[in-house]
């Protein structure tokens, strides 16, 4: 799939680091309750990682009991859905639309009016 943000895996490697390339571009998961911002209420909004692309707004994020960062939904046309069949699991992976970014999985268990759970890792965002 292309996305605007293109760059080799050289180049995220290098740009990311150990941690975050894991997370960002091999579709690696964070263990639960560690992130930074699985708790984190501050006003403002979360970007992509690894572009820096605008992602989820504060207003949008709540505790979930999951041990991730958790969000309702996205801003509009910012975040990508594709099917993730590993793990011999169904679900929906969520990236960034801008750079491809791996940020996590959203699910249909969300407790507001959306329904949904965008369930992301703290080393996919960055606050600001």
């Amino acid at each position: 799939m292309k996305y605007p943000l293109e760059k080799t895996e050289e180049q995220w490697k290098e740009e990311l680091g150990e941690e975050r390339y894991n997370i960002l571009r091999q579709k690696g998961t964070e263990r639960p309750h560690t992130g930074t911002y699985n708790l984190h209420y501050e006003k403002g909004t979360y970007c992509c990682g690894a572009c820096n692309e605008p992602l989820f707004e504060s207003d949008s994020k709540f505790d979930a009991h999951c041990g991730w960062p958790s969000f309702d939904d996205a801003i509009p046309g910012k975040v990508k859905n594709i099917l993730d069949k590993s793990h011999g699991m169904i679900r929906t992976e969520i990236v960034c639309a801008n750079c491809g970014s791996h940020l996590g999985h959203v699910f249909n268990d969300g407790p507001t009016v959306t329904g949904q759970r965008f369930c992301v890792n703290s080393l996919s965002v960055d606050f600001k």
